[in-house]
């Protein structure tokens, strides 16, 4: 109904000044109401749905649907005062609005910024909660993702509040994006000592390993001739990744090749230097000398 048609049967009750402002709020209210609770109706499961066949995680999707319920409300006024006759006063408030979103712009760029670099993060999905994430020469465990900032837990124990920015405007490296990961280590063997029998020693070792995959199958390779040692780099996989997988099943595979060294007889060099040629020691004679 109009605003004129309200307003007309309320002349018979109330003076005509009175009477148009009350058909005003009468049709701003019944507008804002419908407008509001239609999109909430209709809008909101299909946002919903929206979301869902994006398989983005419940966490995810709050911050994006509270911004679709501002944003809802904000049409749901607009549409209303413009049904309501308003606006001249819908006119002041779009220019109050805009010159105040323009301060506010400049003033929180680094908070939208943030902000921004959530959105992609929620949904680019570089990384989930409970996955291990490197970046920067940090590494820890996601345990909270926001719009504003991510949340990750050191492996020291300690909680680092990251900016989104610096997570999308950085490389990140996530270890664990998938099902299966690929490990490395430098075995380091003396040059007087048989590589295929050390070869062989590494190889049994992760084969025997009940967590490092048969498929893909380890490799070794001689991978550096250094100045004290000759590199073999065993090459393995492991399933289900986790940090503390990584460091159990690499530290037990190090541990097994290593004592099977030293029963085989096989060694481990460290670092040496041998230093030759003389020093010439000019003067020292006749310094001596004249002590005496």
């Amino acid at each position: 109904m109009q605003v004129p048609a309200i307003s007309a049967i309320l002349d018979d009750f109330l003076p005509v000044g009175v009477a148009d402002t009350i058909a005003s709020l009468i049709v701003f209210v019944g507008a804002f109401l419908a407008i509001y609770f239609v999109s909430k109706l209709v809008v909101t499961p299909l946002l919903d749905r929206s979301l869902a066949s994006r398989e983005l995680d419940a966490h995810a999707r709050k911050p994006i649907q509270k911004v679709a319920s501002i944003l809802m409300l904000f049409v749901a006024v607009a549409v209303a005062f413009g049904m309501a006759g308003f606006e001249g006063f819908l006119t002041s408030l779009a220019t109050i609005g805009a010159a105040a979103t323009l301060g506010v712009a400049f003033a929180m760029q680094d908070v939208l910024k943030n902000f921004v670099a959530g959105v992609f993060i929620f949904t680019d999905k570089p990384f989930r909660i409970g996955d291990w994430i490197e970046w920067d020469s940090n590494s820890g465990v996601v345990e909270d993702i926001s719009l504003r900032v991510t949340r990750v837990r050191t492996f020291d124990n300690e909680l680092l509040t990251v900016p989104n920015s610096n997570l999308t405007d950085d490389v990140i490296k996530n270890p664990v994006a998938k099902d299966k990961l690929r490990l490395k280590f430098l075995f380091g063997i003396s040059y007087d000592d048989d590589i295929d029998k050390a070869t062989d020693i590494i190889m049994e070792e992760a084969e025997a390993h009940e967590g490092i995959l048969a498929d893909p199958e380890p490799s070794v390779r001689l991978t550096e001739l250094g100045d004290s040692s000759v590199g073999l780099q065993s090459r393995f996989w492991i399933d289900n990744p986790s940090r503390a997988d990584w460091v159990k099943t690499r530290g037990e595979y190090v541990t097994a090749v290593k004592q099977r060294f030293d029963e085989e007889d096989i060694t481990i060099p460290f670092p040496n230097r041998t230093i030759g040629g003389g020093l010439e020691m000019a003067g020292l004679d006749s310094a001596v000398t004249a002590q005496d």
